[in-house]
């Protein structure tokens, strides 16, 4: 990134955000539209965080206001940093980059946000690759489109989504979480809440159950789980990653998640499955979290 870039970044990191106007951000970021093709992300960005230095400076009567407004659960924020928008007869992109705010661990806040751009820049250059296909006479349609959710955010956990969304010749959904310990200020991982790695096999076990029981009580649903009916599949799901995407709602309970065609047809989408609480006791250093 240039010098610019890095001074306006630098501008952004140093400001204190009023209450509300990530939302006022958001809604004026959203109106940006990138009409050319061939728009560098990095010019993107640094557009983007002139926009919000902007905001906050050139209308301190705006930022005292908003500042006044009250909200619920403002130790974590989350904001759109960028977005990049594109649309024609055979692309459409649709990349937008969250990052958060207000924590008091700057370190865990600027490895988040840090996270965050790479990942849109991956994506951007993933499209770029496309598009420079297209220009040279490739056909066939490609969509991408990125965003994220506020999954859970209560006294103590705060859990923020991200979603890919990808379609060519067909369509597929990624996710990724982050889960935060609020009052600690530390990214909660699904290892360390368990106090050995016996819980890979008894939430395994436990998902297909569920998995079992969902297809016997609802035939739309299929899973590629054994025992099930489906003999002729050939791999089927056997355990979770000791990494395995989770985060915890706002009943203190875990909740494991798939991607799009990991242990499912594409029509059931991302899917996911609540653990109870009891199965795990044995096996969690602590009911801080999970209960």
């Amino acid at each position: 990134m240039g010098r610019n870039f890095k001074s306006l970044k630098k501008r952004y990191d140093e400001i204190a955000i009023p209450k509300e106007l990530d939302r006022v951000v958001q809604d004026t970021l959203k109106k940006r539209r990138t009409k050319r093709l061939t728009a560098k992300w990095s010019a993107g960005v640094a557009a983007a965080v002139l926009l919000f230095t902007m905001s906050v400076n050139v209308s301190p009567a705006m930022a005292q206001a908003l500042s006044e407004v009250p909200i619920v659960g403002e130790v974590v924020k989350v904001i759109t940093i960028t977005q990049f928008e594109e649309e024609d007869e055979l692309l459409s992109a649709d990349i937008k980059v969250p990052a958060v705010t207000d924590l008091e661990n700057k370190e865990l806040e600027d490895s988040l946000n840090e996270e965050y751009l790479e990942e849109g820049k991956t994506l951007y250059k993933e499209f770029e690759a496309i598009m420079k296909k297209v220009n040279e006479g490739e056909t066939g349609h490609y969509a991408i489109s990125s965003g994220f959710e506020v999954k859970t955010d209560n006294e103590q956990i705060f859990v923020l989504e991200r979603y890919v969304n990808r379609i060519a010749a067909s369509g597929s959904t990624a996710l990724q979480y982050d889960t935060i310990d609020k009052n600690n200020e530390i990214l909660l991982s699904l290892p360390m809440l368990f106090s050995d790695e016996s819980y890979i096999q008894i939430i395994s076990e436990n998902i297909k159950d569920q998995m079992r029981e969902q297809m016997n009580s609802d035939t739309n649903k299929i899973y590629w789980v054994e025992d099930a009916g489906l003999e002729d599949f050939g791999d089927f799901f056997e355990a979770i990653q000791a990494e395995q995407q989770f985060y915890i709602n706002n009943d203190g309970k875990l909740v494991i998640s798939f991607d799009e065609y990991e242990v499912a047809p594409g029509y059931m989408g991302t899917v996911e499955f609540i653990i109870p609480t009891e199965i795990l006791n044995e096996v969690l250093v602590s009911n801080e979290y999970i209960h």
